[in-house]
């Protein structure tokens, strides 16, 4: 096992050099301006007749919801561009995590192995629940729309999934799992 994560380690040095890393953080920023400045660019001159947004953040379709005329049109631009950018980025994680299963299955110890899909399953868990919720958010037909519902899964995909992040994260490690435990301990006696 020490062998294969040194192999993996080593072959991520070479992989993320300085250069890739820069030209990560660039796509990643050029892709979601783009697609940003085209939703904005839609909606830029729609007429609005009303002024509250019956939502808890400044959304795109909230947005559009407030508008005068037929935004048939800027609701096929915003499907388009949240199709490109769930299903591309949903497929970038979906082939990681592909290739790091694989890898797992190499691991040669089975507590190893164990150890390492339980990570991995929390990790997993809570991409889904990301992906999952914005996915029926943004290209869910309009006639399946409700408020509830659209204020539910907003929910989920910005509040509730980031904060998943530090439970997987943290959980994990033995010392927060014992601080945590001394601290409710604690306030229960």
């Amino acid at each position: 096992m020490c062998v294969l994560i040194f192999k993996v380690l080593s072959r991520y040095t070479v992989i993320m050099s300085k250069r890739m890393r820069v030209q990560l953080m660039c796509g990643a920023f050029g892709i979601s301006l783009a697609m940003a400045g085209i939703q904005v660019a839609s909606i830029f001159t729609l007429p609005f007749c009303h002024r509250v947004i019956g939502h808890f953040f400044c959304d795109i379709l909230p947005v559009m919801k407030l508008s005068c005329i037929d935004t048939t049109l800027n609701e096929i631009i915003n499907f388009a561009v949240s199709s490109f950018v769930i299903l591309v980025s949903m497929n970038v994680v979906f082939i990681s995590y592909v290739l790091i299963i694989s890898a797992i299955l190499k691991i040669a110890s089975a507590e190893g192995r164990k150890k390492t899909f339980a990570t991995c399953a929390s990790h997993l868990t809570v991409v889904i629940v990301h992906y999952g919720s914005a996915s029926i958010a943004y290209l869910k037909p309009k006639s399946e729309n409700s408020a509830e519902q659209d204020l539910l899964l907003s929910v989920t995909y910005t509040i509730i999934t980031p904060l998943l992040n530090p439970v997987v994260y943290t959980l994990r490690n033995k010392e927060v799992k014992d601080a945590l435990r001394r601290a409710v301990g604690r306030h229960i006696s």
